[in-house]
């Protein structure tokens, strides 16, 4: 994009008239497993979607990143984005099944500051809402029928399941690597590729291919929602680490306690210094973080991660300016890029 980019004003009027829409629709989607006897397995799908129990309301249902990309690339790619309100809820859908699986599959306690769906009922259950949710994304998909063309409803029933596959193929490796003692920061561009990228991916392309964009100007939409999702990930890497847990609304523990092997570990492990000697000795304990934080920045784990993020940014945003003329949408895509890089939760 050009050196003047999108006010927030813009970016947030696009919000305020799309994340009402998104909120309604996803309703919509979800009211399809409700029936006689099911109240608190519908309670714990609105629960998780932060409609309702404790703390209910904006922040519990999270930043509702990816279906603003799906509506935002429609708009961008010249359709109008409201026909795609059912692909958008559809990538919100898979998301939150994702996260009900990581939530149980990471142990973690929190989930946008509250409990996780796990917690408050037992594994068994979330497992069971969480493949609710996966059901719910792919039914949400037949709602585009009467709204768009034939053809363009069909690449999105050919778009969001490729994705969710890539997506549990990017999960794999993650959990692999939890035992394996010779990953490079190498090894970590495929697992996040799959992990955050390819919904992402999915998101610019699903809303690119309903507006009826051309396959060349495609594969630059999908360029650029991969991108964002390589920053997205590597920047909640840092955040991770150099995050306020209380902003992030996650469980308290760093990336650093859990034994995570994010970015900033695999760039410091690779450097072989004191970092390296200290984590292969075993897990950390809490009094050991403060000295190993610092250690990271010494080493450049700090500066490397930071820099990474905005590298894979810009890149997005070039991808952005091959994909089609500025317009308002487009403006507001990049803004949201670049919020993603600089927010603190």
């Amino acid at each position: 994009m050009n050196a003047v980019y999108s006010p927030p004003a813009l970016f947030e009027q696009h919000q305020a008239e799309m994340l009402p829409a998104i909120e309604t629709e996803l309703k919509a989607c979800v009211q399809a497993a409700y029936g006689a006897g099911l109240d608190d397995y519908a309670h714990m799908l609105a629960y998780h979607l932060g409609w309702e129990g404790e703390g209910h309301g904006p922040k519990a249902q999270g930043k509702r990143v990816r279906p603003m990309m799906v509506l935002l690339s429609a708009a961008a790619a010249g359709g109008d984005w409201a026909p795609t309100l059912p692909a958008a809820a559809a990538v919100e859908l898979v998301h939150n099944f994702s996260l009900i699986h990581d939530d149980i599959q990471d142990n973690s306690q929190l989930r946008r500051g509250r409990k996780t769906l796990w917690v408050k009922w037992n594994v068994a259950q979330a497992i069971n809402a969480g493949d609710a949710l996966f059901a719910l994304a792919h039914l949400a998909l037949k709602r585009l029928d009467g709204r768009v063309p034939p053809e363009r409803a069909l690449a999105a029933h050919r778009i969001l399941p490729q994705a969710s596959l890539t997506l549990t193929q990017g999960q794999y490796l993650d959990l692999s690597y939890e035992t394996r003692p010779d990953l490079t920061p190498a090894d970590y561009w495929p697992m996040i590729s799959g992990k955050t990228g390819a919904l992402l991916a999915a998101c610019a392309e699903l809303g690119a291919a309903l507006a009826g964009a051309p396959a060349d100007r495609l594969a630059d939409y999908r360029r650029f929602g991969e991108l964002v999702g390589l920053a997205f990930q590597v920047y909640d890497d840092f955040l991770g680490i150099w995050g306020d847990a209380a902003l992030t609304g996650k469980s308290a523990e760093s990336d650093l306690l859990a034994g995570k092997k994010s970015l900033p570990v695999l760039y410091a492990l690779e450097q072989d210094g004191a970092f390296a000697e200290r984590w292969r000795q075993g897990p950390l304990a809490a009094e050991d973080l403060p000295a190993m934080t610092l250690q990271l920045e010494v080493e450049g784990a700090r500066e490397y991660v930071q820099a990474e993020a905005d590298r894979l940014t810009q890149e997005a945003l070039a991808a952005l300016t091959a994909a089609g003329p500025e317009t308002d949408a487009s403006l507001a895509l990049e803004e949201l890029a670049r919020r993603l890089i600089t927010r603190k939760a």
